[in-house]
């Protein structure tokens, strides 16, 4: 799923979120919208480039918490709700 198709610029509202891949794509969407660098969140977040990078290219292993931990300092939270058939 591609997040520019399914997220208009300025109005996140509720995204389905099904991979690492399409989260990462948001936060960097997200990111970019409120004009933040990589470097900015790594300054705000009191954290490393890497783990940026790794989450914004979708990787599976990062540790859960800090996924957590950058929505909030993006001003995003995480819902689960059952999926639709």
């Amino acid at each position: 799923m591609e997040i520019d198709k399914i997220i208009p610029i300025g109005n996140f509202g509720e995204v389905p979120v099904q991979t690492p891949a399409e989260l990462g794509a948001l936060i960097r969407k997200v990111r970019k919208f409120q004009h933040l660098t990589q470097k900015d969140i790594v300054g705000l977040g009191n954290t490393g480039n890497r783990l940026i990078v790794e989450i914004e290219n979708g990787k599976p292993t990062v540790q859960l918490q800090k996924v957590f931990d950058l929505l909030k300092l993006l001003g995003l939270e995480m819902s689960i709700k059952t999926r639709g058939k």
